[in-house]
């Protein structure tokens, strides 16, 4: 894969089963290339219980997850090097990347790009910063924040391991400076720098009283259904939930599970396919299925699974129908966002043959470098005796062995078992 990743100079994305293999190939991928934007992609939850109704029990099971903020991080990391233009970018992911995310167009449009001498304002700026999701703090200096003092702002960057403090003089920036976000120690200066948003979910704040004014009616359509049916309770439900998270939003611009409502906010027909991580490459990337025999079936598992817990939330009660289009990709929308594809796998099935046209690659590697040792196969009848009989055609590593009495002593009672 690396030979080929070298000959081709194009944005890679190599996706895997599991995060346990994830990240052996993301360590090797980072030792061939040093100097190439190497990333790793999967999902972010140390736990996770999605959200689901059990009609059978009448149990409903609200979402409780713990994030991991050191990969998300370097999901972040790996946005952010696809859009900054770099072509020698290798994104090593899971099954995670076909996973509904924020639409890239409006995650390139909240980059900030600023440049020493550069005529804006320090207000001018710092609303751009909350724009771009970022929150003011003055103590707690954590990933993702900002913090003002006088002309200087310093700004926690989530997606690598240091941050930038921007000085102004007047409406002009004076000095842009890289800095160790834990000790504030300048580390170098700056001619341009670029901010990119600290959630991949950016939407332009002028889009949320559309987006309100849309969930309402669609709210208003549901609870319609619910009544002309007799299903009282549903259509309070759905009222009372739907009306707590519109609050949520008017308020905060955020509520709990507010990417059930993405496709308004993604500004998407009702039925069509999420954003995901294969929209923030470029079209002429290259795709290895490390696994493929086990990876694509989990690729197409994937729809299926989702759909039909979301559909017990929708036709109970607990959301609306536009939370079925915050799902993963189906197999026919996978297909349709790759462009070249290798199948890398030992056992390859009946699709990969198929889509191959018979053009496959045979390589047959040790990786220790080892060469297959020769074998005999020998009946096991007197296994003992030939055993011994081996033994004593070697008579200097007899002479050699350390405790040649003691081997004695193993064979000998291993016959007398196998006489038994």
């Amino acid at each position: 894969m690396a030979n080929v990743i070298a000959a081709c100079n194009k944005p890679v994305l190599i996706l895997t089963h599991n995060k346990t293999l994830t990240a052996q190939l993301y360590a090797e991928l980072c030792e061939f290339f040093p100097d190439n934007a190497v990333e790793y992609f999967v999902s972010y939850y140390d736990y996770y219980q999605p959200e689901a109704y059990l009609t059978h029990s009448d149990t409903y099971i609200e979402k409780d997850l713990q994030i991991n903020e050191q990969i998300d991080k370097l999901r972040l990391r790996a946005t952010s090097s696809l859009l900054s233009g770099r072509r020698d970018v290798i994104i090593v992911s899971s099954v995670s990347c076909i996973y509904g995310m924020g639409n890239p167009e409006d995650y390139k449009s909240g980059i900030i790009r600023i440049a020493k001498g550069q005529t804006i304002s320090r207000n001018a700026f710092l609303w751009d910063l909350v724009q771009s999701l970022y929150s003011r703090t003055e103590s707690d200096f954590k990933r993702g924040t900002f913090r003002v003092k006088g002309d200087t702002v310093d700004i926690n960057l989530p997606y690598v391991d240091y941050g930038y403090r921007i000085i102004f003089y007047g409406d002009e920036i004076e000095v842009i400076e890289q800095l160790e976000t834990e000790s504030g120690k300048r580390i170098t200066s700056l001619d341009h720098a670029a901010v990119f948003p600290a959630n991949l979910y950016v939407a332009p704040k002028e889009r949320l009283n559309q987006v309100v004014r849309e969930i309402e009616e669609e709210l208003y359509n549901h609870e319609l259904f619910f009544n002309g049916e007799g299903r009282y309770l549903e259509a309070q439900r759905i009222k009372e939930r739907v009306n707590f998270d519109l609050e949520m939003i008017r308020e905060l611009g955020y509520c709990n599970g507010i990417e059930n409502y993405s496709r308004f906010f993604d500004r998407r027909k009702q039925g069509t396919r999420p954003f995901c991580l294969l929209d923030y490459f470029p079209d002429d990337y290259l795709m290895f299925i490390d696994e493929s025999h086990q990876t694509l079936p989990q690729v197409r598992g994937m729809w299926g699974g989702d759909r039909a817990r979301k559909l017990n939330l929708v036709n109970y009660g607990f959301r609306l129908p536009s939370a079925m289009d915050n799902r993963p990709l189906s197999f026919e929308e996978f297909e349709s966002v790759i462009n070249q594809v290798i199948y890398v796998s030992a056992t390859p099935g009946d699709f990969e043959l198929e889509k191959t046209e018979g053009v496959v690659v045979e390589q047959i590697v040790r990786p220790t470098g080892l060469l297959d040792p020769p074998i005999q196969i020998r009946p096991s009848i007197n296994q003992i005796d030939d055993l011994l009989e081996e033994i004593k055609k070697r008579p200097n590593w007899m002479k050699e062995c350390w405790l040649p009495h003691l081997l004695k002593e193993w064979l000998r009672s291993l016959q007398n078992i196998y006489q038994d």
